[in-house]
């Protein structure tokens, strides 16, 4: 219940549910009271922070210290294991498996099919348990698609219990113990996992994938105008925010 909770709490924290929420309010009072004033500061503030956020120049700024933190991880040393998160997912069976995985949830498989690639001989481990009334889990989608680019069933785990990162972590700690491992998710959620694992006594390597903040040279009018894809980073650092602050509420 306290999972279901925290998932609706987030869920309309995020920028564009929020926003929202603040331009109704703003629309209500201009519509429905006296208090024009407040309206229009409330419709202003909502409008310009929507703006803002959907401007790739303001999103990336925003997401780009939050991944920074660690590197790619190019040479790999010897593992027991690759320790992948897990993420959005669907599972329909018409579909290419690929497209089951959602958002950040396929470039963090991809990157740990890589990181398998150079270490053949560690396990690798895919966590993630079913989400609503989906038949299957979201560890067993990302092992299905690992196995249509060639990691053999039998080299690899699923984990599909734990619900959120803190869940994994204990997982991981029960079926590794203190084998050294190599853990892999995105970017932006890698300083905020690790915290989680280092609260199990455990000291995984850092593996970011899926990195969006863009640095290379965009069109001007790419810079320039709001989109969607540029508020979807905003919303990352946002939510990465929320989490840290949860975080530090529930394990200091």
């Amino acid at each position: 219940m306290l999972f279901i909770l925290k998932k609706i709490i987030g869920g309309l924290l995020l920028p564009l549910p929020f926003l929202l929420a603040l331009l109704g309010v703003g629309l209500f009072l201009l519509w429905f009271t006296q208090r024009q004033h407040l309206a229009k500061v409330c419709l202003t503030t909502g409008w310009l922070a929507l703006l803002l956020l959907s401007l790739q120049p303001i999103a990336d700024r925003l997401l780009t210290p939050i991944e920074n933190h660690y590197p790619t991880l190019n040479h790999p040393p010897p593992v027991a294991a690759i320790v992948v998160l897990g993420g959005g997912y669907t599972y329909n069976p018409q579909w290419a498996p690929s497209s089951n995985l959602l958002g950040n949830s396929l470039p963090r498989v991809t990157e740990g099919v890589r990181q398998w690639r150079m270490n053949p001989s560690a396990k690798l481990i895919f966590t993630g348990a079913a989400a609503g009334h989906n038949p299957r889990s979201s560890a067993s989608v990302a092992e299905e698609v690992a196995e249509t680019l060639g990691v053999p069933r039998d080299n690899m785990i699923a984990l599909e219990s734990p619900h959120d990162t803190h869940q994994e972590a204990i997982a991981v700690k029960q079926l590794l113990g203190d084998k050294p491992f190599i853990l892999v998710t995105s970017a932006n959620h890698l300083p905020r996992a690790l915290h989680f694992f280092a609260a199990q006594q455990l000291s995984p390597i850092p593996a970011p994938a899926n990195q969006l903040a863009i640095h290379s040279p965009l069109n001007g009018w790419e810079r320039a105008i709001p989109s969607p894809y540029w508020l979807s980073h905003s919303e990352r650092a946002w939510y990465e925010g929320l989490g840290r602050g949860w975080q530090w509420i529930t394990q200091g």
